[in-house]
């Protein structure tokens, strides 16, 4: 350390670490400023493992209902999509959307190897490795670093609304921004402390690189938190949205990309679904959550003349077994399906033949499609950018974006 100056100033912000909600803790930089007007991606994480045979259900087969007596859905309750499969009967709304040709059903998604584990799956799909293979960045953070060196870029390029951010929004070199709501953040901000930090020129600490990241992280995140506050003031929504934490979050995303923010990716997760016990009503019950919540998002981006700008990804980190256990319940599985929705598809419908249920791996479904050619498919045709770069391999796109 050079000089008692250069001491007081370091420890000021050493001593602001401490000190600092976690929102700033972890933000790093982003933005892609051009981007005002450009495609929106909202990512939508099922937490626990939906049960995609009961929520995508196939009605025909007598190997479900020989392996689900008691929770296997008769033809009669579900809103048929086709010949073969039928929704869930909460899921009335997006019935509707699919009767639009604005939902595409992709079955069987996963990847080799498939991992049991909530936490370590959950990591595949955040950080799009192999299952053999553990990296420190997510898909969507990597996607934030892919414009860094353009320089255009600021925090809220990526939110997350919830009170921490998840491995797929961090990237090496820069973070997305993890928030609730942006008036909340707005005030955290404007504490008198951190508002004399973050003022404080930048100068580079050769011995401490960690306090120039943590000076740098601040000014950022000031400036995001002050961005989103101006914006989110510009459109307040009043479709009815269910008074859930869920509903909540999709009516700020949804007032937030009728503002005009430049944000390019939107995480919320909707958590529950571990339906090891009693399942049938719980699973009914979150579904109808979701579908609610999806139904007024859609609607409110329709109404102003945005949802042709949005794509919904909704996925889950594994699907559940086949058979029902003892509890009324099912327990983790592999493979899954997952939904896409907007004014856009190329392809609309079920994407995909349902799972086979004859041909089965240790009683789990097996996976047709790597999640991570949806990945590559949203990253390079709506995201538009070069997936393999994000990605670090090359896969081959759905033609359904």
């Amino acid at each position: 350390m050079s000089n008692r100056r250069d001491f007081l100033k370091i420890s000021s912000l050493a001593s602001a670490s401490v000190l600092l909600p976690n929102f700033l803790k972890s933000t790093g930089k982003a933005d892609f400023a051009s981007s005002t007007k450009g495609k929106v991606l909202v990512v939508i994480q099922l937490s626990g493992g939906n049960d995609g045979l009961n929520t995508v259900v196939p009605f025909r087969n007598d190997i479900y209902y020989e392996n689900r007596p008691k929770l296997g859905l008769a033809k009669e309750e579900v809103l048929q999509m086709n010949d073969e499969l039928g929704l869930h009967p909460s899921l009335e709304g997006m019935m509707n959307l699919y009767d639009e040709g604005e939902v595409s059903v992709i079955n069987s998604v996963g990847y080799p190897n498939p991992n049991r584990s909530h936490f370590r799956s959950m990591d595949i799909w955040h950080s799009a490795s192999r299952s053999d293979q553990y990296l420190q960045s997510g898909w969507i953070g990597r996607f934030l670093d892919s414009a860094c060196d353009k320089g255009n870029i600021s925090p809220h390029s990526a939110i997350e609304l919830s009170d921490s951010l998840s491995l797929a929004l961090k990237g090496k070199q820069i973070k997305g921004l993890a928030t609730n709501n942006p008036k909340t953040l707005f005030q955290a901000t404007r504490d008198p402390f951190i508002q004399v930090l973050a003022k404080q020129p930048q100068q580079k600490h050769e011995d401490h690189p960690n306090i120039d990241y943590l000076h740098k992280t601040l000014i950022e995140a000031s400036s995001s938190a002050k961005y989103l506050h101006e914006k989110s003031k510009i459109y307040k929504s009043w479709a009815s949205y269910p008074a859930n934490k869920f509903g909540k979050r999709l009516k700020t995303i949804s007032e937030l990309i009728i503002s005009g923010s430049n944000t390019r990716v939107y995480y919320v997760s909707h958590s529950g679904f571990d339906t090891h016990v009693n399942q049938k009503g719980q699973h009914a019950r979150l579904l109808e959550q979701y579908d609610k919540g999806i139904s007024a998002f859609v609607e409110d981006l329709k109404k102003n003349d945005r949802f042709k700008d949005v794509m919904i990804m909704t996925f889950s980190e594994f699907g559940r077994r086949v058979k029902q256990n003892a509890g009324g319940g099912t327990d983790h599985g592999t493979a899954n399906n997952l939904f896409l929705m907007g004014g856009d598809l190329k392809k609309a419908g079920v994407y995909n033949k349902a799972p086979n249920l004859k041909e089965l791996d240790k009683g789990d479904l097996k996976f047709e499609i790597d999640f991570r050619r949806v990945y590559a498919s949203l990253l390079d045709n709506w995201l538009e950018v070069d997936s393999e770069g994000i990605l670090g391999e090359s896969f081959k796109k759905l033609k359904v974006v």
